[in-house]
């Protein structure tokens, strides 16, 4: 009787398979926006919000359940919601710009934040990429969310009540609002921005409510005022009404960078007369879309869950900073020079973190998208005189590195055309040379430049983190030069500098080691310091910082028997930490103790790619044991689903890369190493319209190792995979065993890309 059951349900499943396999299927409701939003100053699960919007939209919405500027501005185990805030924040740490919130209330008015705050129930909660709901216990209202890029719906279902209103908050910091009742319209905009300085910044909001205004007042902070248009540091609207029990509000909001006018066009142009329901029902689909690049099959509702959680995650940042005016020409403000410009623009990234996975993926998975982004930077350069590392919108003075080489470098690598790229190649140029300023270009450069690293004495914060970053942005400008026949004597130096690593290597110690002007190496060395001579981590963390010459390092440690050993290390030391640096134990260094993984710490970017660097040495099926432990651990579609900030994409990229079954160690190369696929079934739908299907029919939880695999039917031993290969479509077929073949892949000529083995 089992059998027929289960033959039934084979037929029903297959039978359903077959009639959507032609049709986008419904994966956005897999999605769990709350996805690493249970996080804290001091322990990150992800450090996530619920993120109401479109890929890459211009406007995020979420509810504050923060103060108004505190970077946490969502967080799971909170009981109080004082708005609907839109925000452009990439991390509680970058904070936000470009904010205004939205509170319904009712009965006796309160303003202020915690006045107007309500208690609510994640078991009266909502939370999907395309909408939002929850209900507000202390005013019995039912607040409903929907975007579009630049513009929102929401929809209050009020109980009966002659004291409805609705409160418009612009923040402080310089703030305005004007009540038109006659229109049912409130125009403003807020100035609030957390990292700058930005010129003539102004956030323009405009908001049109479908039900006659009664009540109109603006405040002055918490003090009421006499004037329907008011200008002051900190200031709020307020419209009432009387509502029937059960009644619907529809709220239209759309804001622009440029004016109140734009303001008004991105909602014309997005909204139009469409319903609540009808742009629900876009957005929905946008998603679905959107994430139907990627269908994966043969796995758990939980590793399901988890794949689109982390895809929905990766699909925010850069967002969307530029406008469609009148004449239907892009532009955008610019955060540069204040000035509304022409062409394509994108904020909130920063690359320290993005360039090792998220980009890799947006160029092999959406790279018109990608191509949008490269064209954003050469305004940015041309407007700002340099490429940003982290743009929020404009230049922010955080992290280290001059990774912009990777993004824009990777990018024509890979296949990217019809923009400028010579303007881009001079860009790298420029900021390979020169220290720009609020981390642009590279700090410490005259050292670097003359000594072939940055040193430790001389008052360069986490210098060996920058030679090391340096090296690889060498490497990845090297390699575009040689793509644009540039002449040796422009990129030969790129390709010299890029070994500059290899003065940083200590043979006592096997590691990375800060070194002083002088040549000689930083004293005392304690390779468990976070921080110091590297940036959030350690020497163990950063010693694999070597992404282009894998192979080199490997020869620096002795052969692959001590890199190896070098390698499995890091799992079998203590997870014991030097935090003197920073005087306090940060998230980072808490998130890797208590995972039980030594001093593995994949909840911070620089170790990410460690996992991935065994079949340079012919063990690979010790990565793909570690990469399923990892997937398996530290990843799940919870509000504690992350081990570490999730930053801008990057961790998810790399479960969904890891998931598909390799990892860009090195960007711009053409090669992905192999781990093994997490599902049965994976199909990426290219842009182009060819397909990667990889399928591993008999993957279970036991059986982990890649016995043997097949591209296009034909016996693969390599380790990795090529970028241009797969763009033409591919058909991978992986046979999984519950026992390592240690045969595979041992070979040198299966071994991934390294500078050292180039010809």
């Amino acid at each position: 009787m089992k059998r027929l059951i289960l033959f039934s349900v084979l037929l029903i499943s297959t039978g359903a398979f077959a009639q959507k396999q032609n049709k986008t299927r419904n994966l956005v409701d897999y999605v769990n926006p709350l996805m690493g939003s249970a996080s804290h100053y001091d322990l990150s699960n992800g450090n996530t919000y619920p993120a109401i919007a479109l890929p890459w939209g211009m406007n995020t919405w979420t509810p504050q359940t923060g103060k108004m500027g505190d970077g946490w501005q969502y967080t799971y185990d909170a009981y109080k919601i004082n708005g609907f805030k839109q925000t452009h924040q990439p991390s509680p740490w970058m904070n936000d710009y470009g904010q205004f919130a939205i509170m319904p209330v009712t009965g006796h008015l309160k303003v202020s934040q915690n006045g107007r705050a309500s208690w609510f129930s994640h078991k009266a909660e909502i939370s999907k990429p395309y909408y939002y709901s929850v209900f507000l216990a202390d005013h019995n209202v039912t607040t409903e969310i929907t975007p579009t890029e630049r513009t929102a719906q929401f929809r209050f279902t009020f109980p009966k009540s002659d004291s409805s209103y609705i409160i418009i908050d612009a923040f402080d910091k310089g703030s305005f609002v004007k009540i038109i009742p006659g229109e049912n319209k409130i125009i403003g905009y807020s100035t609030k921005y957390a990292r700058g300085p930005l010129k003539n910044f102004k956030d323009y909001f405009v908001i049109y409510v479908d039900k006659p205004i009664s009540i109109a007042q603006t405040y002055s902070d918490s003090t009421l005022t006499d004037s329907l248009s008011l200008h002051a540091k900190h200031v709020m609207a307020v419209i009432g009404f009387k509502t029937k029990d059960g009644e619907q509000v529809h709220m239209r909001v759309s804001s622009s960078f440029i004016s109140i006018e734009q303001a008004e066009l991105n909602l014309k142009r997005e909204q139009g007369k469409d319903s609540f329901d009808v742009t629900e029902q876009k957005a929905k689909q946008v998603w679905n879309k959107t994430l139907n690049r990627l269908v994966v099959e043969g796995g758990t509702v939980d590793q399901m869950r988890t794949f689109y959680s982390c895809l929905y995650r990766m699909l925010f940042f850069p967002n969307k900073l530029y406008e469609i005016d009148a004449n239907n020409q892009i532009v955008h403000y610019s955060p540069y020079n204040g000035k509304t410009m022409p062409g394509y623009m994108f904020a909130g990234t920063g690359f320290w973190d993005t360039f090792r996975a998220l980009y890799p993926f947006l160029n092999l998975v959406y790279p018109d998208i990608n191509k949008e982004m490269q064209q954003g930077l050469i305004n940015d350069y041309k407007e700002g005189g340099w490429l940003p590392e982290w743009s929020s919108p404009g230049y922010s003075d955080v992290m280290v590195g001059n990774n912009s080489a990777s993004v824009v470098s990777e990018a024509y690598l890979k296949g990217e055309r019809g923009y400028d790229i010579n303007t881009l190649f001079d860009a790298l140029v420029h900021g390979a040379n020169n220290e720009g300023p609020r981390a642009t270009g590279r700090k410490g450069v005259e050292y670097y430049n003359k000594l072939g690293y940055v040193p430790y004495d001389v008052k360069i914060n986490e210098s060996a983190a920058r030679t090391l970053e340096y090296a690889y942005d060498d490497f990845a400008i090297y390699k575009l030069g040689k793509a644009l026949h540039k002449p040796d004597s422009v990129i030969n130096i790129f390709k010299t500098r890029s070994m500059n690593y290899k003065k940083l290597f200590d043979p006592s110690t096997g590691l990375m080691r800060g070194k002083n002007k002088d040549g000689s190496f930083e004293t005392p060395f304690n390779p468990f310091k976070w921080g110091d001579a590297f940036t959030e981590g350690n020497s163990w963390h950063y010693t694999w910082g070597v992404f282009h010459d894998i192979q080199g390092l490997v020869d620096l440690m002795g052969g692959k028997k001590q890199f190896i050993a070098k390698l499995d290390s890091v799992f079998t030391l203590p997870p014991i930490f030097d935090d003197s640096y920073y005087g306090e134990v940060i998230h980072e260094i808490r998130e890797m103790q208590i995972v039980n993984m030594g001093q593995y710490a994949h909840g911070n970017q620089p170790i990410q790619h460690m996992l991935y660097l065994y079949p340079y040495a012919g063990e690979p099926w010790k990565t793909q044991y570690h990469v399923r432990d990892v997937e398996n651990k530290l990843y799940m579609a919870t509000p504690d689903g992350y081990c570490g900030d999730e930053d801008n994409g990057q961790t998810s990229a790399w479960y969904v890369f890891s998931a598909m079954g390799f990892y860009s160690v090195c960007p711009a190369s053409d090669q992905y190493v192999l781990g093994a696929p997490l599902f049965k079934k994976l199909t990426i739908n290219l842009e182009n319209g060819k397909k990667v299907v990889l399928n591993a029919p008999n993957n279970s939880d036991t059986n982990l190792y890649i016995n043997s695999m097949t591209v296009n039917g034909k016996p693969y031993d390599f380790n990795w995979l090529s970028h241009s290969a797969l763009m033409k479509g591919a058909v991978i077929n992986f046979n999984m065993s519950s026992q390592p073949n240690k045969q595979r892949g041992i070979k040198t000529v299966d071994f991934p890309y390294s500078l050292s083995n180039e010809k």
